[in-house]
């Protein structure tokens, strides 16, 4: 298995997304994001495992992450590459391309709009479960700490282009408006959504100032307003 390279889908079930990210009334949006996500790994033929809340082990999101790193290195993989299930324009050729950039030992980050990542390739000897567990995780800070983190230590870190992933419900028309690269069945799925996102996103424009409260989504993106 030396030199191999292995995907790491660090993702909740549906019935967990529905719950913590608070959107629509029930999980089509969230199967088709999970059955997306595993049909693109799959095509790429590379090892992979699959992370829900049911294996995750950890306190912190930190914990968590860090700890199913570990544990695909220590299944004796050399790299690893890290994504969720929420960003729909995400491809089997861009996975396949952070596969062969890893063969230069450098790492590969593909931030999200959020300031997160949806990506992240990382060989094992970039990686140390101390200082990965202490990242500030679900902050707007995500990218840029790992950024600065990785060239401290003299390692090169290639950034993919910049990607829209789905924590909220205005994140839906963002992603629309790259509708051209889309899975046509996550595609029609999130334009059926639109009248629902308009109306919440204008309740939260009201409450906004008046009410706050924060919701732990599943990958290293900011936390997100929940009314």
């Amino acid at each position: 298995m030396q030199g191999q390279t292995a995907i790491l889908i660090f993702a909740n079930s549906s019935q967990v997304d529905l719950g913590r990210k608070g959107m629509l009334g029930d999980k089509g949006l969230f199967n088709t994001l999970n059955a997306h996500t595993l049909s693109i790994v799959k095509s790429t033929k590379l090892p992979y495992f699959q992370f829900t809340e049911h294996e995750q082990v950890g306190n912190s999101f930190g914990e968590r992450f860090t700890n199913a790193i570990k544990w695909v290195y220590a299944k004796g993989f050399d790299n690893v590459i890290t994504i969720g299930n929420d960003t729909p324009h995400l491809t089997a050729k861009t996975l396949l391309n952070t596969h062969r950039l890893l063969e230069n030992n450098t790492c590969v980050l593909g931030p999200s709009t959020d300031g997160g990542f949806y990506l992240m390739g990382l060989h094992k000897s970039q990686f140390n479960e101390g200082l990965f567990t202490k990242l500030p995780w679900q902050s707007r800070k995500l990218s840029k700490s790992i950024t600065l983190l990785l060239s401290a230590f003299k390692v090169e870190v290639i950034r993919l282009e910049t990607l829209q992933d789905i924590d909220a419900e205005e994140d839906i028309k963002n992603v629309l408006r790259f509708s051209k690269s889309l899975n046509k069945h996550i595609l029609n799925l999130l334009r059926s959504l639109i009248p629902y996102v308009t109306q919440i996103f204008s309740a939260k424009n009201l409450q906004i100032s008046h009410f706050h409260s924060y919701s732990f989504y599943n990958k290293g993106s900011p936390f997100g307003l929940s009314i």
